[in-house]
């Protein structure tokens, strides 16, 4: 009988063509939002550990002060108890590259004196190219993304007149320099500070590194330790940007498999409710009740097997961009970013079994109908468990389309709780997407209403023009052209911090009350306007391991200056700082101007002052500041937009398929009321009217989730501080907008059905009848 069972199934999925398309792209969409948040958390946790373990990375990298302690001293603490394994000490020398080299900006770099690392206890640095260094004179290079074989050879010469030459570039979880020379050469270098990385037998939370650091520094004298690098500070900065998307990828992909259950257990239990005669015919034929379940099942496995096929296909190749995306802007060292090999295997096995799962419920109905029973039901006219609703509305003054439609859904209650809660679900996506949405807008908000000139050197301009004023020039001109209101000036440069292997990138600030459409709110604390402080993003503070209040010193051109972070910054750079040009002034004279930014006087022409500026030095580019999201930001609302319109119209989907079942069940009521007058109009506005209702309802329901989910996404999201006035987004306007998201959903999936049940003839139903 598997033959018979087969096309049986086969003949129900080419009769159901309409369930049968519903029924795959609701499993496609599903399958590829929750592929997609799979693959981010797998990308998010399991690579850094792979990789830190492989290399046997440092748990902590500590930088002890030459003045306090002795390379004897620092190389006892190797022995301590709890020490699982040492390396170093090393020297650690800071030098300055003072013009571009390998692609990259002049500036500090921090150069570590060790042997090759190959067979170390601890940090086995990943040579990606080249050799390593074995001479004085030889430098390896830390580069995450890998280094291009044409540099090596390339000669650096330091600001002191010291010659290097590259002979490899290398990486390593541990982040523990910027260079690496032989120890001949760093001690040569005047060494600042010696490196020891240490593994320990507890190094689960911040608390037990803290407790065994301070076990084995133990006895050394006060302040010996100036710097410690935690490798729980570099897993989380690891997965700082992926972490920002998970939220909400959870989210929609939670979403997309509830939406998926309940509508596939709708289109199974109408099936089963309108193929009451065929499950008749199927047993009295001699199908067993396991066979009738069977061909339920096939027919709902089948289009779900295709939909989980392309589904897991369209998320496989998607999450290899939001990945990217995701990663991008930070060191990745040996980590291999891709989602994890055995999820396309999982959603091809899972996703089918669940929507098996969800269908046997109802088609279980079919298995206890015996063949008289099921045909007797198939055939005789239905009077509904909606009757008495019916009734009662018909004694209200409501148009009596409109009346019959608000009593139809009582007749299904169950049918009818799925359909709304899937319109819920619908609801509470929209809600969701609109509040990060108006989240992001605020986090992103320009700082006034003038009209701002973007006014650019040719600092890293690729056709260089040699400037005909100097910045100081520069500023005075910007300022004397009729217009101006305020200039402020940008200077960029990469800066060194004590302790720390890796550059970051300085914004420093100068000019009339720093108006620059380019830096960013800060939310916590004040802005970095006064002498040695700063001001940073949450990721920076993540990446490095810091609070507000924390000093840090900063060093360049052999100048070192202590600075206060007294600002947390809505969003930012993980490797990037922001200060003012009276701080940048005590580490080097030149400002490294990269950007002015002009605001004009109210009523100011923008053209005019353009060529103005152009006519005065060529090499200036002008352009009109237009607001621009970047990075994560376009990404997450791109995401939630995209999944928002799936969901939505997955929802629309589950109505449209609860009007069609309802219609078939229906056509003699149908007939025998077009029959007796009611026009094509009247029978779309009772169709309509029957779902609208639940729109409203869903709405009153799914709002308020929607705004709780809202919260608890934006206060995840770490690579951007919001603050309660970016997080309330929900005024008047907003929520009426959002109560009609229910009701179009609904009416959405209603018109064809409606316009259909419009079209029947009312001579062929009722002869069929």
């Amino acid at each position: 009988m598997s033959g018979a069972v087969w096309r049986a199934s086969r003949a129900a999925v080419k009769r159901r063509r309409v369930q049968t398309v519903v029924i795959g792209l609701v499993v496609f969409c599903s399958t590829a939002t929750v592929l997609l948040a799979l693959a981010v958390i797998s990308a998010a946790r399991a690579p850094f550990d792979a990789a830190f373990e492989g290399e046997r990375g440092a748990h902590v990298s500590a930088v002890f002060d030459p003045a306090r302690a002795s390379a004897e001293q620092v190389a006892a603490t190797a022995h301590r108890p709890g020490v699982e394994a040492a390396a170093g000490p090393f020297d650690q020398a800071v030098v300055t590259i003072p013009q571009d080299w390998v692609g990259r900006a002049p500036g500090p770099l921090t150069l570590v004196g060790r042997p090759d690392p190959a067979a170390a206890p601890v940090d086995r640095v990943e040579l990606l190219s080249g050799r390593w260094a074995t001479a004085p004179g030889e430098v390896v290079v830390e580069t995450p993304g890998g280094g291009a074989v044409k540099y090596l050879g390339t000669p650096l010469t330091t600001s002191t007149g010291v010659k290097l030459t590259i002979v490899g570039f290398a990486t390593d979880m541990s982040q523990s320099s910027g260079g690496w020379v032989t120890p001949e050469q760093a001690a040569a270098l005047h060494p600042i500070g010696r490196q020891m990385l240490y593994r320990f037998t507890d190094a689960g939370t911040a608390r037990q590194l803290t407790d065994s650091l301070a076990k084995a520094t133990e006895g050394l004298p006060t302040d010996a330790v100036a710097n410690g690098q935690s490798y729980l500070v570099l897993k989380q900065a690891f997965s700082a940007g992926a972490d920002a998307y998970l939220p909400l990828m959870t989210v929609f992909g939670v979403l997309g498999l509830i939406v998926a259950v309940l509508i596939i257990g709708n289109v199974v239990s109408g099936a089963v409710v309108s193929g009451y005669r065929h499950i008749g015919v199927l047993k009295s034929i001699g199908f067993t009740p396991r066979q009738v379940v069977t061909v339920y099942l096939t027919m709902v496995s089948v289009p779900a097997v295709v939909g989980t096929v392309l589904g897991t296909a369209a998320g496989w190749a998607a999450a290899y961009p939001i990945l990217e995306t995701a990663f991008s802007g930070i060191a990745t060292g040996t980590a291999v970013i891709e989602p994890a090999g055995w999820l396309p295997v999982a959603t091809l096995l899972g996703v089918p079994l669940l929507v098996a799962l969800a269908a046997l419920v109802p088609a279980s109905r079919a298995r206890r109908l015996s063949a008289a029973e099921a045909i007797s039901a198939g055939s005789a006219p239905r009077t509904g468990r909606g009757l008495k609703v019916q009734r009662w509305l018909s004694g209200t003054r409501l148009p009596r389309a409109v009346s019959l439609g608000l009593g139809q859904p009582f007749a299904r209650p169950a049918r009818t709780a799925l359909t709304m809660a899937a319109i819920v679900l619908g609801v509470v996506t929209v809600t969701v997407t609109t509040g990060v949405t108006g989240t992001l807008a605020r986090s992103m908000a320009a700082p006034d209403r003038y009209t701002h000139i973007d006014v650019q050197t040719s600092a890293f301009s690729e056709n260089k023009v040699t400037p005909r004023l100097t910045p100081e020039q520069t500023a005075a001109m910007l300022h004397a052209t009729p217009g101006a209101d305020q200039v402020s000036v940008r200077g960029l440069v990469r800066v060194g911090i004590v302790g720390q292997p890796q550059l970051v990138f300085g914004d420093f600030y100068g000019g009339d009350a720093m108006v620059d459409h380019r830096r960013l709110h800060v939310v916590e604390g004040r802005p970095a306007t006064g002498l040695n402080e700063i001001e940073a993003g949450p990721a920076f503070l993540d990446q490095h391991g810091l609070k507000l209040g924390d000093k840090v010193t900063l060093l360049l051109d052999g100048r070192q200056a202590t600075v206060t972070l007294v600002g947390l910054e809505v969003q930012g750079n993980a490797n990037a700082i922001t200060s003012n040009d009276a701080t940048r002034a005590l580490l080097t004279p030149d400002p490294h101007v990269v950007e002015y930014d002009v605001r004009l006087a109210a009523g100011a022409d923008a053209k005019a002052y353009q060529d103005a500026v152009n006519a005065a030095d060529p090499s200036l580019s002008t352009s009109v500041v237009t607001a621009n999201a970047e990075g994560p930001v376009v990404a997450i609302k791109t995401f939630s937009t995209v999944f928002t319109v799936l969901l939505s119209v997955v929802a629309a989907l589950g109505v449209f398929n609860t009007l069609l079942l309802t219609i078939r069940e229906r056509r003699r009521d149908l007939g025998m009321l077009k029959s007796i007058g009611m026009t094509p109009r009247q029978v779309v506005a009772m169709t309509v009217t029957s779902v609208a209702w639940q729109g409203v309802a869903s709405g009153i329901v799914g709002i308020p989730i929607g705004i709780l989910v809202h919260r608890v996404i934006v206060e995840h999201v770490r690579i951007i501080h919001f603050t309660d006035a970016m997080i309330d987004v929900w005024g008047a306007p907003l929520l009426a907008g959002l109560a009609l998201a229910g009701v179009a959903i609904a009416v959405l999936g209603a018109l064809v059905p409606a316009r259909s049940a419009a079209r029947l003839p009312i001579a062929e139903v009722l002869h069929n009848e």
